[in-house]
């Protein structure tokens, strides 16, 4: 008598291992923690919190926030005595921000240490599908194997190899963190999101700052209005913008940078800040050793559960490129731990992500625009509330910018908040909240029939309700 042999399940130390720590690898590792699962998280860097703890989100937000705050010192005639302007060296104002990425990274890693995940310091790359090997700072490696994997590696920017940036005065927006000497004028290349969020804390420091931009205009993703809007008040504080430009080289001097451009124009800076695009970090990871390919920006394809072509890798964050912000990473990593879980991401992502866009005043806007409305024939219509016609934004001298509501004209449906001015980015959140009610619930009568504390910036939305409503005949 023969008796069928069994096959027996390989035997893994872990059910899953995430590569990465910023908000994409936290969220995977603490949804799997409390689904119950075995996770080891590895981070190639000493403190966990990836690119957006330590040299994007939080630093810059940081930097932001205490230079708006320099700005609206100098300009309160209560404390600007002798109109005598307070001034404060790039090198102080990192200071602070340093002080807020420890406290932010201590904070998350705690998170791993409470919801007992193991934590594993080394660059990590693949043997197989489920190997990965790990190289410590020591030089020793080691390897470990899981069912699952998730890639969470982040981004780092772009560097063309023909600018040398080992130049002591050319950086990233990464290395511009490290930025020692005090420029009084700064070439910013990109007017993306970065270069335009760095051109409004260079120059509220006071720095003088050429932003070249390839485009027609600034962050044409936008509102034209929002657009125009950012434009005109970074042109009104001195910045000066030059649309539709390249750079054909750059020179490095001992004393400063010259940025030659395509169209015949040089301009010359004591640093250049380059801000033009983002690659994924996927170089490090051998992905050909599990035969999965990057794209030319180090970007990998993930289905709708955020599974790459390879069944039991999973990939989410920057990585897998749109819309590349943490807050989104964070949710992404929710649902891609759900789906290795249980095959299908039902938690997905919700259509609208809020955009904030941390610049001097802030922009912040969630649904459609006017131009997508139009061109899609949609009947909207528009209600706005000017901030300098609220009590709050006169209490806090914040005056400067507006709320716009896009809403169709005969549902009264609301399609899309946009803000732009201090606070942006937390006012649209109501807005956001109203969008996304179901069977009747989101309609601008909301904000109307709403008693909002007074004096408040949300007030602004009964403003703006009441604004659009008026337009209705």
């Amino acid at each position: 008598m023969t008796t069928k042999a069994t096959k027996s399940k390989p035997s893994y130390q872990y059910d899953a291992i995430v590569i990465g720590t910023g908000p994409g690898g936290e969220g995977v590792a603490m949804q799997l923690a409390k689904a119950g699962q075995k996770v080891a998280v590895i981070e190639r860097y000493e403190a966990v919190g990836g690119g957006c703890t330590h040299w994007g989100t939080i630093p810059s937000k940081a930097l932001r926030h205490s230079v708006s705050r320099l700005i609206e010192y100098n300009q309160t005639p209560l404390f600007s005595e002798n109109q005598v302007n307070r001034h404060v060296t790039f090198a102080e104002v990192m200071r602070h921000a340093s002080g807020v990425i420890r406290s932010q990274s201590k904070l998350r890693a705690s998170f791993y240490d409470r919801n007992r995940v193991t934590l594993i310091h080394g660059e990590a790359s693949f043997i197989d599908a489920n190997t990965v090997k790990i190289v410590h700072a020591d030089g020793s490696a080691e390897q470990i194997t899981a069912k699952q994997i998730a890639l969470a590696t982040g981004s780092r920017p772009y560097c063309p190899k023909d600018i040398d940036f080992s130049h002591p005065r050319i950086y990233n927006s990464d290395t511009i963190l490290s930025l020692k000497h005090e420029p009084q004028n700064i070439i910013i290349y990109g007017a993306g999101v970065i270069g335009s969020e760095y051109a409004s804390i260079f120059r509220g420091m006071g720095v003088k700052v050429d932003l070249v931009n390839m485009r027609e205009r600034l962050l044409s993703f936008l509102d034209t209005e929002i657009s125009d809007a950012l434009s005109y008040h970074l042109w009104n504080n001195g910045v000066v913008i030059r649309h539709m430009e390249s750079y054909t080289s750059v020179e490095g001097r001992e004393d400063s940078v010259i940025m030659n451009l395509e169209s015949g124009k040089r301009m010359r800076a004591d640093c250049l800040l380059f801000a033009n695009g983002r690659t994924g970090n996927t170089d490090m990871l051998n992905l050909d050793a599990i035969g999965l390919k990057a794209d030319s920006r180090g970007q990998v394809r993930v289905d709708e559960n955020y599974r790459t072509e390879v069944d039991n890798v999973f990939a989410v964050g920057d990585v897998i490129g749109y819309p590349s912000l943490a807050s989104a990473a964070y949710n992404q990593g929710r649902a891609a731990a759900e789906a290795m879980c249980t095959g299908k991401a039902n938690s997905g992502l919700v259509e609208d992500i809020p955009t904030g866009i941390y610049t001097i005043p802030e922009i912040s806007s969630v649904g459609k625009t006017e131009q997508e409305l139009t061109a899609q024939k949609i009947p909207y219509e528009v209600g706005r509330a000017q901030f300098k016609h609220l009590a709050r934004a006169q209490i806090a001298s914040t005056t400067v910018g507006s709320l716009k509501i896009l809403f169709h004209r005969e549902t009264k449906e609301v399609l899309g908040i946009h803000c732009f001015g201090e606070r942006a980015s937390e006012i649209v959140h109501i807005g956001q909240a109203i969008m996304q009610q179901k069977d009747g619930g989101n309609t601008i009568d909301y904000f109307v029939n709403t008693t909002f504390n007074y004096p408040t910036m949300a007030e602004a939305y009964r403003v703006a309700a009441l604004n659009g409503l008026n337009r209705i005949f």
